[in-house]
């Protein structure tokens, strides 16, 4: 594989060499290393950024064929190739569509609201590693930055409720911020049996402790199942979809925080759900199915080999149970997702640590290498 792309990486040697000495051309030795590490950062942003939208706008079609196939239904078929062409047509229709502010409204805060939403979404992605070496920032505490910028996404939701001017808009935040503050709990303590095993809160060391000659045996899903089950479920209804989706649950409250957007200001909304999902989904890749780590063990060659592609594999399977989840499961009732969040898996997390804590100190404690 990598004398396939051995030719492409040389050129852009050739090519970031040659930007190297244009600059130092411009700016003087002395301000040139500083105009190469601006330009280095941004590309390195836009090279996560595009294949992240892109992503999204392709997972809204997998969903709608997913969703088909278990219906017994084909899904989008019409626009392009076997419907391939669907996002771009439904990005289009979206950027064409008049921005409706209510009258009543407050409208700074209703414009700011999206851009709040999909912020933390985006940010939390500069510590996210795809190999060892291939990631934006490899800060010591990226497993808490993460923690800290995704629990700001709630603001971007009871904003847009409160900005709205919307009864039927101000119900869904207030039922969203409530559910997402509460599933938030149990994914914290889910990540702190994380923490405890891998013995670091840096993802690329957390993916490392998992490496093991038992392949996928090795993986910190087989000691912290439990966190594991929670952090998934948490997340479903972190990213308030089915089942737990009452904070736009049509039927009551018709589209929920976001019922008066239209046009960019909703696909910005639509764009964060889906990128938080394929987030949670990357994560729990990297914290409990080993990362870019193989299944396979070692010896098996080719297949044993740690690959950036197995890492994909991985949160798409993930991100593919979150739209078998909504085909399959009727919505919950408001009572029953508090009481699924608050009386069973912020306990199961809590007595999941201690038991934890107390295996790791026994001989058969057999994943986490000192």
């Amino acid at each position: 594989m990598s004398a396939v792309f051995q030719p492409i990486i040389n050129f852009g040697y050739w090519l970031w060499g040659l930007l190297a000495a244009v600059l130092t051309w411009v700016f003087g030795v002395e301000l040139a290393p500083y105009a190469l590490y601006v330009i280095k950062i941004l590309l390195l942003i836009v090279c996560i950024v595009v294949p992240l939208m892109l992503s999204v706008a392709y997972l809204t079609l997998w969903e709608r064929k997913v969703i088909g196939w278990i219906q017994l239904r084909l899904g989008p078929n019409r626009v392009g190739p076997k419907g391939l062409l669907q996002p771009i047509a439904d990005g289009m229709k979206l950027l064409a569509k008049e921005i409706i502010v209510p009258s009543g409204a407050n409208k700074l805060l209703f414009v700011i609201a999206p851009i709040m939403a999909i912020m933390p979404a985006l940010a939390a992605w500069a510590v996210v590693p795809f190999d060892p070496e291939m990631v934006l920032a490899n800060i010591d505490a990226s497993l808490l930055y993460i923690l800290a910028i995704t629990s700001m996404g709630v603001y971007g939701v009871i904003i847009a409720g409160w900005a709205s001017n919307s009864k039927y808009a101000f119900l869904g935040a207030m039922r969203s911020a409530a559910q997402i503050v509460s599933y938030e709990i149990a994914m914290g303590f889910a990540l702190v049996g994380v923490l405890m095993a891998a013995q670091s809160l840096n993802l690329v060391e957390i993916v490392k402790g998992q490496q093991s000659a038992y392949g996928l045996f090795g993986w910190f899903w087989i000691p912290l199942f439990p966190l594991f089950l929670t952090y998934l479920i948490a997340g479903v209804a972190e990213t308030n979809r089915a089942p737990f989706d009452v904070a736009e649950g049509e039927s009551e409250i018709v589209a929920g925080f976001h019922v008066e957007y239209s046009g960019m200001t909703f696909a910005v909304f639509f764009l964060a759900e889906y990128a938080n999902m394929i987030l949670v989904s990357m994560l729990c890749a990297l914290m409990f199915l080993g990362g870019w780590l193989s299944p396979f063990p070692a010896s098996w060659g080719v297949l044993g080999q740690s690959s950036f592609l197995w890492l994909l594999l991985k949160a798409f399977l993930v991100v593919s149970s979150f739209l078998w989840f909504r085909a399959t499961f009727p919505r919950y009732r408001y009572d029953q997702i508090m009481r699924l969040g608050w009386k069973v898996f912020i306990p199961v997390t809590l007595v999941w640590i201690i038991v934890l804590g107390a295996w790791m100190q026994t001989p058969l404690w057999v994943w986490w290498k000192s």
